[in-house]
């Protein structure tokens, strides 16, 4: 079930992996409540709310792309990111701008069919149970008369159920798992053609062209398997004739019409500068293309018709050299909310590195636990780091948090290498050991942009 929150339970939820940004927060934990709001309205109101779009403006890693992912994961919403920079014009070599949404609904069929596949699970398991056992021990015939002898056949009936029984139990006792059987296995060779419309070229295959293919390509192969890689397939073939693909799409559409959210990353780089020429020539041809998609319009996709009114478009880009008023006019009022995300200081990196529910500090402890390494980090060590990074970044490239990760893997480099072999399983690591790692790197302002 798609979950309803409030405003600030929103925010709480994304504060539990973000640090700061509580602007950009607030923002769209605000435009994801209007889509509930709308949904309770008459539908004669209802169809005319358009969904309130977002700008975030701010320099890479500092959250903008996390804010939009864990935002879609909340509501169980079909999410698609994508660089804006990806698209061209109509009639220059790129992806046309309607491949989005054709891409968001194979998302949305999928996701709604998983959900259907964890519903019907428990009975796929029931019906692949029982194909299992007529591989293992092929029924009997029926018996509807007497055999050669005059006696009843029903005793050897009697004699088979009871030794299905035995399998079945040494079955899920799991004595039967590494047993070869040989079974028949369902492989289709649909091959692939690009087609030409009105929306560009797609790739598709010949199973969704018309029903009437369907099963042209496929073909039952024999094969041998164990037991066990053979009830998963069977599970598998069960749960896909259980589930209503029609009534699948028919939902998916739905959701990705309602609840789709679409993140549209470096949307700075279709923003031509002042040239008359050159590759600039078609970035704004690419924003009047978006245009329609993120005004409201009908994409044609494998699925059927997709109308995108009341999709959420969150854009992003750092916008050093351009400014959000430098789009188009029309694609300006499209995105009325404009949000500035801050550049990380030292304490938001102390923070990231041990608040989140995924800190950095421990994935790095949980991965070399695995290794029978205990590791742990002073808080001077932790501080020493968040200072490199920001040293690292005013005198290099800002790339905010992504440099924690380079930093982290240069100062656990030789931990990381000789894990498996190191007699002492519980380290240390102090601001003096950071420091030494770390700081002739930092010096070095030659290599420290190429190695941090």
């Amino acid at each position: 079930m798609i979950r309803v929150l409030t405003p600030r339970e929103i925010v709480a939820e994304l504060d539990k992996f973000i640090v700061g940004q509580e602007k950009a927060k607030k923002a769209v934990s605000i435009a994801l409540r209007n889509r509930w709001r709308r949904q309770q309205l008459p539908p004669e109101l209802r169809d005319e709310i358009a969904p309130k779009n977002i700008i975030m403006i701010g320099p890479t890693g500092v959250g903008k792309t996390e804010i939009s992912r864990r935002l879609a994961k909340l509501t169980q919403s079909p999410f698609m990111k994508i660089e804006a920079s990806k698209f061209t014009e109509v009639g220059y070599v790129g992806r046309d701008v309607e491949s989005m949404i054709r891409d968001l609904t194979e998302l949305g069929v999928n996701m709604i069919k998983n959900e259907k596949r964890i519903l019907v699970e428990q009975k796929a398991k029931t019906m692949a149970e029982e194909r299992l056992l007529d591989l293992l021990l092929p029924p009997t015939p029926r018996p509807d008369h007497k055999n050669e002898s005059g006696s009843d056949s029903s005793d050897g009936q009697d004699t088979y159920q009871i030794t299905r029984e035995r399998f079945r139990i040494m079955f899920r006792n799991g004595t039967l798992d590494d047993r070869i059987i040989e079974m028949e296995i369902n492989e289709k060779n649909i091959p692939t053609f690009n087609i030409f419309s009105e929306s560009g070229m797609e790739e598709i295959s010949i199973q969704h062209v018309s029903k009437m293919f369907s099963g042209m390509f496929s073909q039952k192969k024999r094969k041998k398997v164990k037991v066990s890689e053979a009830y998963q397939l069977l599970i598998q073939e069960e749960s896909q004739k259980l589930i209503d693909m029609d009534e699948v799409v028919e939902e998916a559409i739905n959701r990705v019409e309602q609840l789709g959210i679409i993140f549209l990353d470096e949307i700075d780089k279709i923003v031509g500068r002042q040239s008359s020429g050159g590759p600039d020539v078609s970035r704004e041809g690419v924003q009047r293309d978006l245009l329609p998609i993120i005004e409201g319009s009908t994409v044609t996709t494998k699925y059927g018709m997709v109308r995108t009114d009341h999709i959420l478009f969150l854009a992003a880009g750092a916008f050093h050299s351009v400014k959000p008023s430098d789009l188009i006019p029309e694609l300006q009022g499209r995105f009325p909310i404009r949000v500035e995300l801050q550049s990380l200081t030292k304490a938001d990196f102390i923070r990231i590195l041990t608040e989140p529910q995924n800190a950095l500090v421990k994935q790095y402890c949980e991965l070399l636990k695995t290794e029978g390494i205990t590791l742990t980090m002073t808080e001077d060590a932790i501080e020493s780091i968040a200072s490199i990074a920001t040293q690292v970044n005013d005198q290099t490239e800002d790339i905010g948090a992504r440099r924690l990760h380079t930093i982290m893997e240069s100062l656990l480099e030789d931990i990381s290498f000789n894990a498996p072999d190191l007699e002492h399983k519980t380290i240390t690591i102090n601001a003096e050991m950071v420091h030494d790692k770390l700081d002739k790197m930092v010096e070095d302002r030659d290599l420290s942009r190429y190695i941090l």
